[in-house]
This record gives C-alpha cells, sequence and structure tokens, in this order.
C-alpha cells in the first residue's frame, strides 16, 4: 500500500514541478514578445500558477509526511547498513529545504496575490525562486534516494 502513496506524492511532485517552473521562469522574464520556445515557456500568466502552486505543495508535502515513517525503516536503515551515510545527509538537506520552502509559502502567496505585480519584483523574484530550486532540489535527490535505496 505505500508504493500507492509514494507513487501518488511522485505524481503530485510533477505537477508541482511543471507549475512552479513555469512561474519560476515568469519573474525572470522581460516583457517582450515571445518568439522563442523559452520564451513562450515562461510567457506565463505567473499570478494565476501562485494558488496551484500552495495546493500542489501543501499536498506533496503531506503524502512525504505520511510516507517518511515507513521510509525511515525501510530506506534510511538500508542505506546506514549499507554504510551510504552521504545518501542520508542528502535525504536530511531535503528535509530542510522542504521545510524552509514551506515556511516560504504565506510569502509568496502573499506577494503573488495581495501586491501589485509591478511592485516589489525583487522580492517576488527571490521567494519564487527560492522555491522553485527547493522543489527542483528535492525531486532530484529523491529520485536520487529511491534509486539508491534499489541498488542497495
Amino acid at each position: 500500500m505505500i508504493a500507492f502513496w509514494d507513487v501518488l506524492h511522485a505524481i503530485f511532485a510533477m505537477l508541482l514541478l511543471g507549475a512552479v517552473t513555469h512561474q519560476g521562469l515568469s519573474v525572470w522574464r522581460k516583457p517582450a514578445p515571445a518568439r522563442a520556445f523559452i520564451d513562450r515557456f515562461r510567457a506565463v500568466n505567473g499570478p494565476g500558477y501562485a494558488n496551484a502552486v500552495v495546493v500542489l505543495y501543501l499536498v506533496t508535502f503531506a503524502l512525504g509526511c505520511y510516507i517518511y515513517p515507513p521510509y525511515v525503516l525501510d530506506v534510511k536503515s538500508s542505506l546506514f547498513a549499507a554504510g551510504l551515510s552521504g545518501q542520508v545527509g542528502l535525504f536530511q538537506i531535503k528535509e530542510h529545504v522542504a521545510v524552509v520552502a514551506l515556511a516560504l509559502l504565506p510569502v509568496y502567496w502573499h506577494y503573488w496575490r495581495t501586491v501589485p505585480l509591478t511592485e516589489d519584483t525583487g522580492i517576488r523574484r527571490f521567494v519564487t525562486t527560492v522555491i522553485m530550486v527547493a522543489v527542483w532540489w528535492n525531486l532530484v535527490v529523491g529520485h536520487i534516494l529511491n534509486n539508491t535505496k534499489g541498488l542497495v
């Protein structure tokens, strides 16, 4: 049954990754006609993604919290037994990064939903980029650890 929750967690993580990447790249775009592919990729309605990013992050985080105890018993113990303390350290960093991004969500939501787009663009850009990098970090590290468990 834990495999179901793990796959569901991964699906929500991928949805979150897509939404936050579109929005994260849009804050770095200069207002100009979108002609090239990357410009069209970044030319999204940034505020339209804010609620989706918050909800997807919260659901992904909650699912991660739900599957965490079996993970600790199964995967972390296997990694420790195999002498792979570096991978365990990566997961510890992943946990901290996830909590920091969670703590930034209210600030993120405030700057996307209540502050006009022409104001405080630097803060909006910073918070969105931090959350985007956190989501990418957590996804990549999660896959590395999942694959490492398969090799052990």
